[in-house]
C-alpha cells in the first residue's frame, strides 16, 4: 500500500491562511520518513462563463503557474505526484476542456504519477464535477484523450484514472452515472482505466453509530469499498484486477468533535481499508488533509486536517505517521507493504 496526502490546507472555498512552504516540508518528510510518498493537488477548468469570484473563491487564479509547492519537490524525496483535473463549468464546453487537459499534461505532465480525470463526476453537489453541464462526456472523452497525449509525449508512465463518491444512499442516488457508463464499450473506455479513485468520508457530514455497533465509521468504510468493488465497477466493464486507489479520506476535529475523536475515527477506517486492501486491490490511500482549512469553522469542512491551520499537530499525525511508516497496521514494515503491484 502507498500513502499519501493533500497538503494544500484548503477544502472548496474555505482556506483561512495561504500555505507555508517550509512547514509543509517539514511535516511531509516527518509522515514519509524517507518511504514513496504520493502528493494530491487539484486544477480546474472552468470554461468562459464562470464569473472570476467563483475561480479566486477556490483558489484557482494560477493553478497553471504553480501547484502548492515548487516544481520540484514533487519529484524529490521519493515523492509521486497525483494530479486531479476537475471540471466544472457553468456550460458544457468539451472542446475547451480537451484544449485545456492538453495544458494541463504539457505543464505538469513531466511531473505526475497519477492523472485523474475528473473529480466525483457521480457527485452533483456545487463545485464539484457532478454538478457541471457535460460532465459525462467530459470523463468519457477525457480518459482516452489524456492518454493519447500522455503517450504522444512519451509520458506511458501516467497513470490515469478518475474517481467516485461512494456509495450511491450517500448521494442519494447515481444510476444514471453508472449506466452511462456501463453502456460505453470496454475498448473505449474502461480498456485505459489505470485505477479508480474514491473520496470516502463516512462520518464527516452525518452521525454515525458508536464505535463497535453497526452503522459504525468502521462498517460504512468496509460497505462502501466493497460497493464500488462488487457492484459499481463491473456496471462500468472495470475488472477486478483494475486497482482502487483511496484518493480522499477524511475525519474532522472540529466541535462538537474532538481533536482525539479525529484520531479514533481516522484509526478505524484505517483499519477497515488496510484489512480489505487484498482482498478488494486497494494499493493507495491518500488522506485529505495535511493542514485545517479553517481550524475555528463550524462545518466540519474546516477541520478535516491532521494539522491546525497554524501547523499544530493534532494526535491523529502521529497515528497515520506511524501507519504510514511500517506500511499499516498487522504489517512490520512499508516495504512489504508496498511490494505488491501499485496501480
Amino acid at each position: 500500500m502507498k500513502f499519501g496526502i493533500y497538503p494544500g490546507g484548503r477544502a472548496g472555498t474555505v482556506c483561512s491562511h495561504p500555505p507555508d512552504p517550509a512547514a509543509i516540508r517539514t511535516l511531509v518528510d516527518d509522515l514519509a520518513g524517507g518511504h514513496p510518498f504520493v502528493v494530491r493537488e487539484y486544477v480546474h477548468f472552468f470554461g468562459d462563463a464562470t464569473p472570476p469570484d467563483i475561480v479566486t473563491s477556490l483558489g484557482a487564479e494560477d493553478e497553471l503557474a504553480r501547484l502548492t509547492m515548487p516544481d520540484d519537490w514533487y519529484a524529490e524525496g521519493g515523492r509521486e505526484l497525483d494530479l486531479v483535473v476537475s471540471y466544472i463549468p457553468r456550460t458544457a464546453d468539451l472542446s475547451g476542456w480537451l484544449t485545456f487537459l492538453d495544458a494541463v499534461i504539457d505543464r505538469y505532465g513531466h511531473l505526475a504519477r497519477y492523472l485523474q480525470v475528473t473529480l466525483e463526476p457521480n457527485f452533483p453537489i456545487p463545485l464539484i464535477d457532478g454538478s457541471a453541464p457535460g460532465v459525462l462526456d467530459a470523463l468519457a472523452t477525457g480518459i482516452p484523450h489524456a492518454r493519447r497525449a500522455l503517450d504522444r509525449r512519451g509520458l506511458d508512465n501516467v497513470r490515469i484514472g478518475f474517481s467516485v463518491a461512494e456509495p450511491a444512499e450517500w448521494l442519494g442516488g447515481d444510476e444514471a452515472f453508472w449506466s452511462f457508463l456501463s453502456s460505453l464499450p470496454h475498448q473505449d473506455f474502461a480498456t485505459h482505466v489505470d485505477y479508480v479513485g474514491l473520496g470516502l468520508y463516512p462520518d464527516a457530514f452525518s452521525p454515525v453509530a458508536p464505535r463497535g455497533k453497526p452503522g459504525d465509521v468502521a462498517s460504512l468504510t468496509v460497505h462502501a469499498l466493497r460497493h464500488l468493488r462488487e457492484t459499481s465497477l463491473p456496471r462500468a466493464h472495470i475488472p477486478p484486477d483494475t486497482p482502487i486507489h483511496i484518493v480522499e479520506n477524511g475525519t474532522p476535529s472540529g466541535a462538537p468533535r474532538t481533536e482525539q475523536a479525529q484520531c479514533d475515527s481516522l484509526t478505524d477506517m484505517l483499519d477497515a481499508i488496510l484489512a480489505q486492501q487484498q482482498p478488494l486491490n486497494i494499493t493507495q490511500y491518500e488522506l485529505f488533509s495535511l493542514r485545517d482549512a479553517d481550524s475555528a469553522a463550524t462545518e466540519p469542512t474546516g477541520t478535516l486536517g491532521i494539522v491546525t491551520d497554524t501547523y499544530r499537530p493534532k494526535p491523529a499525525f502521529a497515528t497515520y505517521r506511524d501507519i504510514v511508516q511500517r506500511g499499516g497496521p498487522g504489517t512490520d514494515n512499508v516495504t512489504g507493504a508496498l511490494a505488491r503491484p501499485a496501480g
